[in-house]
């Protein structure tokens, strides 16, 4: 069975998926799949590719925006932003990841750099089973950025 972790009404979070995850998603009407893990990160993940077809075969749309050891920078998480912005005209988005942290911080500093509020995004979070206190102060900066 699925881990897909409700961060808000349209947007999810996941470990790592399969294909017969990406036929639950589109069960569960999901529009759109994020992944946010890049390939070969473990041995016997799924490769994004693979994750892509899955999606287009059941008519889910797909993006790859993937947060490797670097950590966070400010195109992935334009382009998580984008993304997120496409969706909320199309239905629900899952993101992934190894555990759906990442795609939980992504989901975070996209949200907070469009002006939300961070205490709303770090309980939304913490309801879904994540922590995002390491992101916190980059929330809290890109939300005040984005009020100036």
């Amino acid at each position: 069975m699925p881990d897909f972790r409700r961060l808000t009404e349209t947007v999810w979070a996941s470990p790592q998926i399969s294909t017969q995850d990406v036929a639950e998603a589109s069960a569960q009407g999901f529009a759109m799949i994020i992944n946010n893990r890049p390939d070969g990160e473990e041995a016997g993940q799924p490769i994004g590719d693979t994750i892509a077809e899955a999606a287009r075969e059941h008519g889910m749309a797909y993006h790859a925006i993937p947060i490797g050891q670097a950590g966070f920078a400010q195109p992935q998480i334009a382009a998580m932003s984008d993304a997120l912005n496409t969706a909320s005209e199309d239905g629900k988005v899952l993101a992934y990841c190894r555990s759906g942290t990442r795609s939980t911080f992504l989901w975070a500093l996209a949200r907070a750099s469009e002006g939300d509020d961070p205490e709303a995004i770090a309980t939304a979070a913490m309801a879904a089973g994540y922590d995002i206190s390491p992101v916190r102060q980059a929330l809290d900066m890109l939300a005040a950025r984005s009020s100036e």
